[in-house]
């Protein structure tokens, strides 16, 4: 573990979807805190033009981009020879061990992350988590690993990045039950007939944060809140009836703990992503920035109400998913992911991502106890089964 000490060098770092929205939004942070952090690897999937420009400024040891891209990366960073350029997702699972890399931010969005996850873990390194969805599929095989090779595993979620924060000092003090909080995102308070002819333009139209295409889509549906609450259990070792979640509309609690005795501790601050990510690639030291501060004036109002678990039927989805276990909640993740790109190519109706999700659950094959090599088999089925609901 002393590699996870404070040192006066700068830290290593792999981002992993460094041209998304949270890799971005880090690269914002590394600036910020110029001389703490070194960039080791920068890697993207099609956005090869700004992965240039990041190479460009940041000089990384290595990146890796998409096969049909290859070349053109390649070409763009010919002047620059420290920089190897690789290509593929076999490519992802090597750079993650790289000495000079300390912590990799896993921001890439959906299943893809969790291979370069378990084989990052497996070198020991820390592992900055932004990929929600590396849990809900392979939750226990993921906490077992992180706890055989003793690395840290720090959320990058605002709500989870708020429970680890109120959790500090308290490793004697049982938790009864975490309480994530939601946006409720742009359709809280519609009706299901209000929801029927939703478009992809008015559900990408997030009231309080910005992110990418399928986060947003999934915050609209309540799917990411599901998601969030399988993350919570695995994240912090929690029973199925631990995790609750609470619709706050304006987004400045990111979330709650309430311990045995009754008492609840929140992490509060304005909706920005870099204060969580700075959070986790700082660890264990809380950094000086320069970021807009909250103030209790500006907002004098808070409120809290229950999320509609009639009308947003992806969260109870999610629950019913972690209930079940064994493979149910890859099933719900893949059925999700291909549910949201259809629906980004107005291909489902909005309403309709919730029955593809509803039925795949019913249909793919169910394993209690699955392998790694059982969770990558569900996937590509559920993602199968998803595609033929079309």
């Amino acid at each position: 573990m002393d590699s996870f000490s404070i040192t006066s060098s700068p830290k290593g770092l792999a981002l992993l979807g460094s041209t998304g929205s949270i890799g971005t939004q880090a690269l914002d942070v590394v600036r910020e805190q110029r001389g703490r952090f070194r960039v080791a690897v920068l890697t993207a999937g099609r956005q090869w033009q700004l992965l240039v420009q990041q190479a460009q400024e940041f000089r990384p040891a290595a990146v890796v981009i998409n096969d049909e891209f290859y070349q053109e990366v390649k070409a763009a960073l010919a002047g620059q020879p420290e920089t190897q350029v690789l290509a593929g997702a076999a490519a992802l699972t090597e750079v993650v061990q790289r000495p000079d890399v300390v912590v990799v931010l896993t921001a890439l969005v959906g299943y893809a992350g969790l291979a370069p996850t378990v084989a990052a873990i497996r070198a020991g390194k820390a592992i900055a988590l932004a990929n929600k969805e590396t849990l809900v599929v392979a939750g226990e095989l993921i906490t077992k690993l992180v706890q055989e090779y003793g690395v840290p595993l720090l959320p990058v979620d605002s709500e989870h990045s708020a429970i680890f924060q109120c959790l500090a000092g308290e490793a004697q003090n049982p938790i009864e039950k975490v309480i994530l909080t939601a946006s409720g995102g742009p359709f809280r308070g519609r009706s299901t007939a209000e929801l029927a002819h939703i478009t992809k333009a008015q559900a990408l139209k997030h009231p309080n944060w910005t992110m990418g295409a399928k986060i947003t889509i999934d915050s609209a549906t309540l799917m990411n809140k599901g998601l969030e609450v399988i993350e919570a259990k695995w994240l912090f070792n929690l029973r199925n009836d631990q995790v609750d979640v609470v619709v706050h509309p304006q987004s400045i609690v990111h979330s709650l703990v309430q311990f045995e005795d009754g008492s609840l501790k929140a992490q509060l601050g304005l909706p920005d992503m870099k204060l969580p990510i700075q959070y986790a690639l700082g660890y264990p030291q809380r950094l000086r920035n320069d970021f807009p501060r909250f103030s209790f004036l500006n907002y004098p109002t808070l409120t809290f109400e229950a999320p509609d678990l009639a009308t947003f039927r992806h969260l109870p989805l999610a629950y019913a998913a972690m209930q079940r276990g064994g493979t149910a909640a890859c099933v719900l993740n893949a059925a999700n992911e291909v549910a949201v790109a259809a629906f980004l190519q107005d291909q489902v109706s909005f309403l309709g991502m919730a029955d593809v999700v509803a039925d795949c659950l019913q249909r793919v094959p169910y394993l209690a106890d699955p392998t790694l090599a059982d969770y990558a088999a569900t996937d590509a089925e559920a993602r199968r089964v998803a595609t033929s609901l079309l």
